[in-house]
């Protein structure tokens, strides 16, 4: 089962971004939202080490090195957009000016619970970075990463088993095969993508999953081409 491309996961989130959000972009697959704002959108992107107004990555040979995204890949500024400390950027989060923050993750739990700074390896070098302070101060956090590990082991799971990044924070998930919602009853399937039966996602998910009673197509509105609308030029 293939379904949706990273890209595509990208692209999909960033045509879900409600008009005149701030948004704030984390490591991984969230940073690849910037190249996929639909055009005409207005959207304030941030990244936690001072950027807000972020935009696409750079023409080959246009790229600035001190204008990177928080995974450090190079980024644009668009027009008005402000550059700040760390400590102010974290006032923004801490204070409740997030209107989403969009994570990777290792593990989601049906209760909302992430994991994603640490599998809790001994030999692991974990990094928590801001994820605590975004999961706790943003108004929303989706959360986009694979449905499975690479060894096939669920990532959404009942419980978390790696530790904690934040308790009954995250409100939806973006994998490769659907959109889930986390909600009081637990996870509700609102999207599936194309070729994706729901008896074998909920095989591949350790967790209960509900059908929405309104399930859609899960795709870009745009198809699933790299010549989607974007804020590109």
């Amino acid at each position: 089962m293939k379904g949706l491309s990273r890209q595509d996961i990208a692209r999909v989130a960033a045509e879900d971004i409600p008009e005149g959000y701030c948004v704030n972009l984390g490591i991984g697959l969230p940073t690849m939202i910037a190249d996929y704002i639909p055009l005409g959108r207005e959207v304030l992107l941030q990244s936690e080490q001072g950027l807000l107004g972020l935009g696409p990555a750079p023409e080959a040979g246009q790229e600035d090195d001190d204008v990177v995204n928080a995974g450090k890949a190079h980024v644009t500024l668009l027009t008005g957009a402000s550059i700040f400390s760390h400590s102010d950027s974290f006032l923004m989060i801490r204070g409740g000016h997030i209107d989403i923050a969009c994570l990777g993750a290792f593990q989601v739990a049906q209760n909302g619970d992430l994991a994603n700074w640490s599998t809790g390896a001994a030999k692991e070098t974990p990094g928590v970075g801001g994820a605590m302070d975004l999961a706790a101060g943003a108004a929303n956090v989706w959360v986009l990463m694979e449905h499975c590990q690479r060894d096939g082991t669920p990532r959404i799971l009942e419980k978390c088993t790696y530790p904690l990044t934040g308790h009954m924070c995250v409100n939806r998930i973006y994998t490769n095969y659907a959109l889930i919602e986390v909600t009081p009853k637990g996870f509700v399937v609102e999207r599936l993508a194309s070729g994706i039966d729901f008896d074998f996602l909920q095989t591949i998910t350790g967790a209960q999953l509900h059908l929405s009673a309104h399930c859609s197509a899960y795709r870009p509105s745009f198809g699933c081409s790299t010549d989607a609308p974007t804020t590109k030029s």
